[in-house]
């Protein structure tokens, strides 16, 4: 039992380390939008797009990179993910087009992230932690990434000031390499065959037959266009309400710091609630913060309690989302089905970047991109509140047998 704990701290140690650095300096490409739109004058549509790519990107290999790390243990995935991230971090800071930059930012770092980020991450917490602490354990995990958002912006924001954009994201793609000694942390392997092994097509079709599955899927993509729109594009919003630009960098702090909170907490009241209901829950609760945002007057002060009140419900959808569809359908493709859960996600990133810079080079405005979040929350919360979180029939039989 000890040696098994020790296991799981060593496990769960390098996953956090790895998700912190991924997402702490994935946090903060928003930061980067102004410099290079303004260096080469661009329109905030062309960087835009290209953080809409990489979330796109992203979401599309991430089902790969998961079935790639079920079948044959996650470190290896995750090295090369850490390799391929820094070189696109390189590569950005060398960008001078619109191209360039869609290369990099866009493809090389998305395909990065779909293997340092939490599909991948999570799967592996979920097999080395046992399954009455595996929320917890996802919620601890997530809650590391969620500080290296919080440690990581005002070090990047800090290198733009003293070395330019270019050099500091050449800086950061140095810190991002760090992962690949991280790897070794990861003692992942595939799981034990004991019986009939289900195959990725029979693991996908029961997937694909189960209404839950789906909406979830759906709901997550409301998550991803709402946090990749404010991460994209707050900074920039705050500065047209004539705030000073280290207002925007504050407040994505500050959704750093408040979702390391909220992080943990989801993973801990996922052990104890229904998932699905916190879901719904966090939705709703998420359109109630959107509204009071726009309805009261934008002054420093509420767009720092933005920030907190954001950061507490920003990636608690991740612990809850990944348990339930490790509750309903094992662990052993978790990383996979995940992955294609996560590509919803995705999706609605690519769409909530990409179009919050199309509707503000349109009608110099965020309005309709934010009443859009807002109508999307209350969507989502529908959406997860019918979901029941039982294990499938072959699960349920398995249990029975034993």
């Amino acid at each position: 039992m000890t040696s098994m704990w020790r296991t799981c701290g060593w496990v769960l140690m390098g996953s956090a380390l790895i998700l912190a650095l991924s997402l702490g300096v994935r946090h903060g490409f928003g930061l980067f939008l102004s410099p290079m739109s303004a260096q080469f004058g661009w329109g905030r549509e062309v960087f835009a797009f290209a953080i809409a790519l990489q979330n796109l990107i992203w979401g599309l290999a991430q089902p790969f990179t998961g079935a790639l790390a079920d079948r044959f243990g996650a470190a290896k995935v995750v090295l090369v993910g850490g390799i391929l991230y820094a070189a696109g971090l390189v590569c950005m800071g060398l960008s001078d087009s619109a191209v360039t930059l869609s290369l990099s930012a866009g493809l090389l770092i998305g395909i990065g992230l779909s293997g340092t980020s939490f599909s991948v991450i999570l799967g592996v917490v979920g097999r080395a932690v046992p399954p009455e602490k595996r929320s917890m354990g996802m919620g601890i995990a997530s809650a590391a990434g969620s500080f290296g958002q919080f440690a990581m912006l005002p070090g990047t924001l800090g290198l733009i000031g003293w070395l330019g954009w270019s050099t500091a994201l050449l800086v950061l793609g140095l810190l991002v390499a760090m992962i690949v000694p991280l790897v070794s942390m990861l003692k992942d392997k595939p799981l034990p065959v004991l019986g009939h092994e289900q195959s990725l097509g029979e693991a996908l079709r029961e997937a694909c037959s189960h209404s839950g599955f789906w909406l979830l899927a759906f709901g997550f993509f409301v998550c991803g266009f709402q946090v990749v729109f404010i991460g994209v594009h707050l900074p920039a919003y705050l500065v047209d309400q004539h705030l000073p630009a280290t207002v925007g960098t504050t407040v994505l702090a500050l959704i750093g710091l408040f979702n390391i909170f909220g992080t943990y907490t989801a993973g801990w009241l996922g052990g104890r609630m229904s998932k699905p209901r916190l879901l719904t829950a966090l939705y709703l609760l998420r359109a109630v913060v959107i509204v009071l945002f726009l309805w009261l007057p934008v002054t420093t002060t509420t767009a720092y309690l933005f920030g907190m009140a954001m950061g507490f419900l920003w990636l608690s959808t991740v612990p809850l989302t990944n348990g339930t569809v490790a509750t309903l359908f094992g662990v052993r493709n978790l990383s996979m089905l995940g992955g294609i859960v996560f590509l919803f996600h995705q999706l609605g990133s690519f769409l909530g970047g990409w179009l919050g810079g199309v509707v503000y080079d349109r009608t110099g405005s965020y309005d309709l991109i934010w009443q859009v979040a807002v109508l999307l929350s209350l969507l989502a919360a529908a959406l997860n509140w019918p979901v029941r979180e039982r294990p499938v029939a072959r699960l349920q039989a398995a249990a029975s047998a034993a």
